[in-house]
């Protein structure tokens, strides 16, 4: 379909799903924790025990390491498209302003004041203490290589998001609430880029040093930070809806990386043979 027939179902789409933005989000949310919570439950059940000196088995890590690829190559490509078309003249970018000035048009006060407050758990200074704080009790743990990966993932992508920021350096959109002010462009949004690192970094030491009993609640918890804070930014007015989906995009295909470099280096490690 070209972009001139698929203009006015994506616009129409966006003006539609605008008055009714926040139960749809509520919805979205109840359904992926109550999801993620019953996979992770389900995946215990059937998980096999692994043992601490089991090494990577080729017929397996291959075909891995194939899917890995075209996972990062399609993420890529999703993005670059909606980089290419997140801009005022296209459908994707008409799109996003119309379902802004719904929003705006049409949530009510408290929630937009709920979403000032919820947002902040994906402020810079926020997840700076949050790494700062989980660093120091990995170390204090001896979990030397875990804390390694763990600064190198929040790092990484404080690193890429405003280069990727500056690449594209798109504006923001305009609002008049006062609740949330925030300069520098806008695409790719660093507050959902960052939820999606720092708590799916989280979520990963969690399943690693937890006992099983929490990793349901840690599923269904950073399921919920990381949609929230994502959703919030469109809510508040400072990101279009293109822009939170490339954060999430561009984080979560960095997070994919640490974590398949934290097990691979960990499966490196188990096949070393004893001295």
């Amino acid at each position: 379909m070209s972009e001139a027939s698929g203009t006015p179902l994506l616009i129409s789409l966006a003006g539609a799903v605008a008055p009714h933005a926040l139960p749809i989000f509520l919805l979205a949310l109840l359904t992926a924790v109550v999801a993620g919570g019953a996979a992770c439950v389900g995946l215990q059940r059937r998980r096999a025990a692994m043992t601490a000196d089991a090494a990577p088995q080729p017929r397996r890590l291959l075909p891995s390491l194939a899917l890995g690829f075209v996972a990062v190559i399609a993420a890529a490509a999703v993005f670059a498209w909606i980089a290419e078309r997140a801009t005022p003249t296209r459908t994707l970018g008409r799109a996003d302003q119309v379902l802004a000035d719904g929003i705006a048009a049409t949530l009510p006060w408290a929630a937009l004041r709920a979403f000032s407050l919820l947002t902040h758990v994906g402020d810079p200074a926020v997840l700076i203490a949050l790494g700062v704080g989980v660093t120091v009790a990995l170390l204090w743990r001896r979990h030397t290589g875990l804390a390694l990966g763990w600064m190198l993932a929040l790092g990484g992508n404080a690193v890429l998001n405003p280069m990727l920021k500056r690449l594209f350096a798109r504006a923001r959109p305009l609002h008049e609430h006062g609740l949330a002010v925030e300069g520098g462009y806008s695409f790719p949004s660093g507050h959902s880029s960052g939820a999606m690192v720092a708590y799916g970094m989280a979520l990963y030491l969690a399943l690693r040093l937890l006992p099983p009993r929490w990793h349901a609640p840690a599923v269904m918890a950073a399921i919920a930070v990381i949609l929230t804070t994502a959703c919030s930014r469109i809510f508040l007015q400072v990101h279009f809806a293109s822009d939170v989906a490339a954060g999430l995009l561009s984080g979560g295909t960095w997070l994919a990386v640490c974590i398949a470099s934290l097990t691979w280096a960990q499966g490196r490690t188990w096949a070393r043979p004893a001295t």
